[in-house]
């Protein structure tokens, strides 16, 4: 047994150097070459992801995961990039309501748009999800698939954060960029599954994630096909909602949309208790994980009472189940890739 688990361990540190070669080319100044996750601190949470990727992807191996199951998602918002003080969707949903507001002079006096053009957020927040979703029908709807994609980034473009003054796209987290591209290094497939919206995240996750739009699965709202009188087909974009992708939803997005369980799965918060049961409830190796935001200097720091990203439910879960906890504060070099410049 002796010769065979040392046998195992020559394999796997073979497979990891051979991963480091390939990965070398990309790590960032300033970092050793060959470190796989080069803005991850050496621990546990690192060497747990490690483990998992040399166990599931060494051929012939106990744990080896064939490539078509090898699928991997991720939740957005407060796990790819930042979540607060608002999601950044309502951000951009809260600006559309400004910019359309002269075609609209009854909003002046009619709620939920009255507090928004107020920049009453408290009003706004007692309004509750049902405002909410009034603001996001009126400004996500009317429009072409085409033109919305368009509003979508030149918003990015242009719009930046309260606090650190930074495009959106800026407060990405460079741990989880890495993650992403180690886990493509090794066949992985990378899927986003997020209670954002589908048709908001799709415009630019390829550019920003390496994630291509085929491998995003989201909220999404009813489109309808149209012929203009030219005779060009457009989808148009109307203020129903047809799939809510959060909570329960993650699972039933990841059959539907996806058709595999994934064996590795990250979230932050009670919205993705579901998609990490999902993966766990599977056969063979399976990988777990929370980013837990205990930096409240360079990101923010919450968790169980948070009116965004709550983790509560899932984290007593995540504990009674020895899921793998990111803690940010101490996990991660450093958070965004601006950081590194």
């Amino acid at each position: 047994m002796a010769k065979t688990s040392g046998a195992f361990m020559r394999r796997r540190t073979l497979l990891l150097g051979m991963a480091a070669t390939s990965l070398a080319a990309t790590a960032r100044p300033g970092f050793a070459q060959g470190d796989l996750l080069p803005s991850w601190n050496d621990g546990p949470t690192k060497r747990a992801i490690l483990d998992f990727i040399a166990r599931t992807t060494l051929s012939g191996g106990r744990d080896w995961v064939p490539v078509p199951e090898r699928i991997a998602c991720f939740d957005n918002d407060g796990t790819l990039w930042t979540e607060q003080p608002i999601y950044f969707q309502i951000a951009f949903a809260l600006d559309r309501v400004k910019a359309l507001a002269p075609r609209h002079p009854e909003w002046r006096t009619q709620e939920p748009f009255r507090s928004v053009l107020a920049d009453d957020r408290a009003a706004l927040a007692a309004l509750g999800e049902k405002g909410f979703i009034e603001i996001m029908a009126a400004t996500h709807s009317g429009l072409t698939t085409e033109a919305f994609t368009k509003t979508v980034l030149d918003w990015l473009a242009t719009a930046r954060h309260p606090r650190f003054n930074r495009p959106y796209t800026d407060l990405v987290y460079q741990p989880m960029i890495e993650l992403l591209a180690l886990l493509r290094a090794h066949q992985f497939k990378t899927y986003i599954v997020s209670g954002g919206g589908i048709e908001f995240m799709r415009p630019w996750t390829e550019r920003v994630y390496g994630i291509p739009p085929e491998q995003v699965v989201g909220s999404s709202g009813v489109t309808r096909y149209e012929l203009r009188p030219d005779g060009s087909p457009v989808l148009m974009k109307e203020p129903k909602v047809m799939f809510i992708d959060d909570g329960p939803g993650k699972a039933v997005g990841i059959n539907q949309y996806i058709g595999r369980r994934p064996v590795f799965a990250f979230g932050n918060s009670d919205g993705d208790q579901q998609m990490l049961e999902w993966t766990a409830a599977g056969s063979g190796a399976r990988f777990m994980g929370l980013v837990h935001h205990t930096d409240a200097v360079r990101e923010y720091a919450y968790d169980r009472p948070s009116l965004v990203g709550q983790l509560d439910k899932a984290w007593d879960e995540a504990l009674r189940r020895s899921w793998t906890i990111v803690d940010m504060k101490n996990d991660w070099k450093v958070i965004y890739p601006f950081e590194l410049k």
